[in-house]
């Protein structure tokens, strides 16, 4: 078996840290960003707009943006942290993150932060998917029985049927082997944006009354204020992506610097769905105004162009599946690691099988890996079938993961790393940007869960109808 002598050279089939050389490119991690990043929050940003009004709305997407962007490049720079004796050690996870740099309690609220926010984003992704094919449902129902037609769909076997997907895709061993099905799902993302997109410029182009919009956000009543801090929190999700960045950075080749290729698939990422989330939430705004919709895809009336709303929802659908793959991963390691390690002589836990399959090679089939990630999608397609609140449970994921994940753990760690001087006027600029971050989640969490316990109110379990 070849070793790791020292350095990277192109002989060695092993990076500097013993493991398996990358193989990751600006291309892949760019895939894997817009695939995180471009996801079922674009579908919910015209409506978004429509409660925050032109000017907040648009200024919303725009802050968000700068926001994301800044902080992913901060948080970038922690995949290595100084070790006195190993040198630059490499951080495999967000977690591995904060405790090399931070360490303490700090690395065990991150802990809940970030896998309390894969376990919520995986629940909301099985929602949103279940929504798209009912859609798909609908909308034949109504081009062949007429537009007057009782054509109610039960979400709950859609969600049944993306679990059972998730099952046999979760058997993909990890992050590395997912490069193909990110490309997938980012280039399914950029398909059904743009049909969105293109659908909402039709509807505004055909002429006739337009719909009211907004210039200024407009707080009638009690309700209107929650659900603008609700949109906060939505136009939040569509950006967050903090949760799997580390894992993203720890496919990339090590040369050139992990870190100078990852600051770059950021600002692609960031810039490329910023662009189409303006888009999106801008012409969706126009065609449907203050009416516009919790998931702007299905504003359309389910009427005609049928079709093309259809090839949209299936769009969606397969980015989600994808998508949910991205988001678990993280989740798969850590329980497998943290079990081989507990367990070391288990054969259950740590025996390899290798099956050999006609026309596809050699599989390694481990018994332990099948039955918990089986139990994972299991229980979060369960959690969707309960709790099948869209645009609330976007809202409050946002809240939830935007400060602590996004902003709060990546200027820790940067202040940390870099030594910045407290009070100085950079760890001052620092601890601002922290602090009104952390005002904005703590309203839109508050306008999410008013949302969700309004939805409750109403709600019987397992019996979910769009």
């Amino acid at each position: 078996m070849e070793t790791q002598t020292g350095g990277f050279g192109e002989n060695t089939k092993f990076d500097d840290d013993g493991r398996l050389k990358r193989q990751g490119t600006l291309m892949t991690a760019s895939a894997h960003i817009i695939t995180a990043v471009i996801g079922s929050g674009v579908l919910s940003l015209a409506w978004a707009i429509s409660q925050l009004g032109w000017i907040v709305g648009i200024l919303a997407l725009t802050m968000f943006s700068l926001i994301t962007l800044y902080t992913s490049c901060l948080l970038a720079n922690s995949y290595r942290s100084p070790d006195p004796v190993l040198g630059d050690r490499r951080n495999y996870t967000y977690m591995l993150a904060v405790q090399n740099n931070l360490g303490g309690i700090k690395y065990q609220l991150c802990g809940l932060a970030q896998y309390g926010n894969l376990v919520g984003v995986a629940i909301g992704y099985t929602i949103t998917s279940a929504f798209s094919m009912s859609a798909i449902k609908r909308s034949n129902c109504f081009h062949s029985n007429g537009h007057e037609a009782d054509c109610h769909e039960s979400n709950e076997t859609y969600m049944i049927w993306y679990g059972i997907i998730q099952i046999f895709l979760s058997q993909i061993p990890n992050f590395h082997k997912l490069s193909v099905l990110s490309v997938i799902a980012a280039i399914m993302s950029f398909t059904y944006a743009s049909i969105g997109l293109g659908l909402s410029i039709a509807k505004t182009a055909q002429g006739g009354e337009h719909p009211k919009t907004s210039f200024t956000l407009e707080v009638t009543n009690k309700q209107k204020m929650w659900s603008s801090f609700q949109a906060i929190g939505d136009i939040a999700f569509a950006y967050v992506f903090a949760t799997v960045l580390i894992e993203i950075e720890d496919t990339l080749k090590s040369s050139p610097p992990e870190t100078q290729v990852m600051k770059k698939a950021s600002a692609i990422g960031v810039s490329v769905t910023t662009v189409f989330y303006m888009l999106c939430g801008i012409m969706g705004y126009l065609a449907f105004g203050n009416d516009a919709p919790g998931n702007f895809l299905t504003g359309f009336g389910f009427y005609e162009p049928f079709w093309l709303v259809d090839f949209a929802n299936a769009c969606v659908v397969l980015h989600l599946v994808g998508a949910y793959q991205v988001f678990a991963q993280p989740i798969f390691k850590l329980v497998e690691e943290w079990s081989s390690k507990r367990w070391p002589e288990c054969d259950f836990i740590v025996r390899e099988y290798h099956i050999t399959i006609p026309l596809f090679g050699t599989w390694s089939l481990n018994l332990f890996r099948s039955t918990w990630r089986t139990i994972y999608v299991v229980i979060t397609t369960v959690a969707g079938i309960t709790f099948p609140f869209f645009n609330n449970v976007l809202g409050f994921l946002g809240a939830a993961s935007f400060w602590p994940l996004a902003v709060y753990f990546p200027i820790e760690m940067h202040i940390s790393q870099s030594k910045i001087p407290c009070y100085s006027s950079t760890w001052m600029g620092l601890k601002f940007l922290s602090g009104l971050c952390l005002i904005v989640s703590l309203l839109a969490a508050a306008g999410s869960i008013q949302g969700i316990v309004q939805d409750l109110t109403n709600y019987r379990p397992f019996t979910s109808v769009s």
